[in-house]
């Protein structure tokens, strides 16, 4: 009896809390389908009388984000062309950094791993002058590209981490075998570390997709035009002035930009949460 009610009372905590994260998302999804005027006289928590979308479809093609009225797509499609390449690169070069740091390792390579470790903990405002004369040397200032640059290298201390602790739990004596039958270095990583690897890979893939699409400090400072991501239009879409704040425009473009991140973790937490475990046991 005892055990029912302590599962009874976890379980009521549990959904309190859900609720209470939950209640924001709610809010902006009700004020979004809302029209102004029940906006203005209706409380905030209240279900709209009537349900229209004709403010994501403002938000998503015809809102002003400044001195153009163009939506949050073109933005959108921005992050979508930076995020993919930088989660990519930035997870294979951190499995492939974890591999030589935890299995070949090397005279000084402990120190190696300390310096990208202390990558870990930089505060990113310090990085803004020294990245931005680097990415003015290699001619992709205020692009994409750049962008895409700047997410790898600010990403592959934690990537390395993340492979490098998985991959110490792996037995040496698996290494070694592989060796003695002739495997070279890339054979080792392709035939048996990444099989291995599916746990920490996701773990990986969700931790950067989740810090590249959702960072406004390396967009707002290093792109300009036509390479600005969901984060710096929706600031801008958020702060243009208008004779009639809309806020049910700017609550839909608000979950448009959350929702990539949010659909992953919905669809994709649980091996989220599964990686962790492995590489917690593991480690």
């Amino acid at each position: 009896m005892a055990n029912k009610m302590g599962r009874a009372l976890l379980y009521t905590l549990l959904c309190l809390a859900a609720l209470y994260y939950l209640l924001p998302l709610y809010v902006m999804f009700i004020t979004s389908v809302k029209g102004l005027d029940e906006i203005r006289s209706g409380n905030l928590l209240s279900f709209p009388t009537s349900i229209s979308f004709d403010a994501w479809s403002k938000a998503w093609s015809s809102a002003c984000t400044g001195v153009e009225c163009h939506g949050l797509s073109s933005y959108f499609f921005n992050s979508v062309k930076m995020v993919i390449p930088g989660v990519l690169i930035s997870t294979t070069l951190g499995a492939i950094n974890g591999y030589v740091l935890a299995k070949w390792r090397f005279k000084g390579s402990e120190i190696v791993f300390a310096m990208i470790l202390f990558g870990v903990f930089m505060p990113f405002q310090v990085l803004l002058l020294p990245m931005a004369q680097t990415l003015g040397w290699l001619g992709i200032a205020s692009s994409t590209t750049g962008l895409v640059f700047v997410h790898v290298v600010c990403g592959l201390a934690s990537t390395t981490l993340f492979f490098r602790n998985y991959y110490v739990g792996i037995p040496d004596e698996l290494i070694k075998a592989a060796r003695l039958d002739g495997a070279g270095f890339w054979r080792i990583f392709f035939k048996i570390i990444l099989p291995m690897s599916t746990p920490i890979i996701m773990v990986t893939l969700i931790w950067q997709f989740t810090n590249i699409w959702n960072d406004f400090l390396f967009g707002v400072v290093f792109s300009a035009g036509d390479s600005q991501p969901i984060t710096v239009g929706l600031n801008n879409l958020a702060n243009t002035s208008t004779s009639v704040k809309e806020y049910n425009v700017d609550m839909a473009a608000a979950i448009i930009a959350a929702l990539p991140t949010i659909l992953v973790y919905v669809f994709a937490g649980k091996y989220f949460v599964r990686g962790l475990t492995a590489g917690a046991v593991k480690g």
